[in-house]
């Protein structure tokens, strides 16, 4: 039962889509329907603000952790991942929404500092320098999620753990597909670009 509450309850709070429902507030659009179409905090932060951006993530990162918190009441490590992959899927692919949503970077991020706070440090560390030094938030998101599962192992995190931080680190890349693609011919969006 605690398994099944925490997959329904963490996909459902996953589907909360902040990107379209701050964007809906502040700007009266559909998020959806601007830039690389996407729900996730780097669209709406190049679409519509820092102020909306900030507070897109904000939110994707709170329903990834209280997925992880959730899973983590019903059945400790194993759940909590559970509840994390739930969340993204939801994220990526929110019931509410037409299925059409981010690529789970912020939820992500929420996910594994409640997973593994040190992790998430060098993480967001390796992300920070990245969009710094090349202004791709994009590669910065890759080569952040990529450094996940290898620190959990450095660390010797539990397997469980250690299998979410593959899981989703390739769910990150697969959903940059396409910016990779524009990375590799030079036409990706950078930091401070035109809208």
């Amino acid at each position: 039962m605690g398994l099944a509450i925490t997959l329904l309850v963490a996909y459902l709070l996953g589907s909360i889509s902040f990107g379209i429902i701050v964007t809906k507030i502040v700007k009266g659009v559909d998020i959806r329907n601007y830039g690389s179409g996407s729900t996730g905090m780097t669209n709406v932060l190049r679409t519509v603000g820092k102020g909306p951006g900030a507070l897109v993530f904000i939110g994707d990162a709170a329903k990834g952790m209280l997925a992880v918190l959730l899973g983590q009441y019903y059945g400790g490590d194993v759940y909590a991942v559970i509840g994390g992959i739930a969340a993204m899927l939801g994220h990526a692919y929110p019931i509410f929404f037409g299925f059409k949503g981010g690529k789970g970077v912020a939820t992500g991020f929420g996910i594994i500092l409640a997973l593994a706070p040190e992790v998430t440090a060098i993480a967001i560390t390796i992300f920070l320098v990245t969009v710094f030094l090349s202004k791709y938030v994009s590669l910065g998101s890759l080569l952040g999620s990529l450094s996940v599962p290898i620190n959990m192992y450095l660390f010797a995190k539990p397997l469980s753990l250690i299998i979410f931080g593959i899981a989703g680190a390739s769910f990150v890349v697969y959903a940059h597909r396409a910016n990779i693609k524009r990375l590799y011919q030079g036409t990706e969006y950078k930091v401070g670009s035109s809208k």
